[in-house]
């Protein structure tokens, strides 16, 4: 059984909780192994803000990476069939052909750092739509209303999708609702799925 996808618990989880979107989203939830769960909770939220509080300024570009090379290994070593791949800069482009759009046809997904009210946020992309937008999974709960064209609230897609934006808008460099910014700024993770679950490891 497909697991619903879950927001945020603080203001500040948004990464590990889209990275536990992925594996959610691709795995049924008895195939799931927990110590992928726990390894990914322990690795986020690393960061320190100005006045010295743990992780008050959300998860670091270092813990994606680690995040992303832990759970190859984790794959390769305890038979889970998963496939992690870390993008930065001028690599994170979201757009026919690139590694982002190929992950996303391939039935993979993709956790996406961006900005919303221009904080820096990570977000879940699932799908490629046929109107030339991208479906994703914001993990921060809240009543939004898009006044402008190319972005919009999707209702009753809780296992896939909250958000539909336009492929472009996710490309642009100024920090809008959903934009990755600046290619200095830009990370993401590619997560795939391999093969089947071996269940007796």
């Amino acid at each position: 059984m497909k697991n619903d996808l879950i927001h945020q618990s603080s203001e500040y989880d948004c990464g590990p909780t889209s990275m536990v979107n992925a594996i959610r989203f691709l795995f049924e939830r008895e195939e799931i192994q927990p110590g992928v769960l726990k390894h990914i909770w322990l690795m986020g939220i690393d960061t320190y803000c100005d006045k010295g509080h743990v992780g008050r300024h959300g998860t670091s570009r270092a813990s994606m990476r680690y995040m992303s090379d832990w759970l190859m290994e984790f794959g390769k070593g305890c038979c889970f069939p998963v496939q992690a791949e870390f993008l930065d800069g001028e690599d994170c482009v979201v757009e026919p052909n690139s590694r982002a759009w190929n992950c996303l046809a391939q039935g993979g997904c993709v956790v996406m750092r961006c900005y919303t009210g221009k904080i820096p946020h990570y977000v879940l992309l699932t799908a490629l739509l046929d109107s030339g937008e991208v479906g994703l999974f914001d993990p921060y709960a809240e009543d939004v209303h898009f006044t402008e064209p190319g972005r919009r609230v999707v209702e009753g897609e809780p296992k896939r999708m909250n958000r539909a934006v336009r492929y472009d808008l996710l490309n642009l460099t100024e920090q809008e609702d959903y934009a990755m910014g600046e290619f200095t700024e830009r990370d993401m993770v590619l997560v795939q799925r391999r093969g089947s679950v071996a269940r007796k490891c």
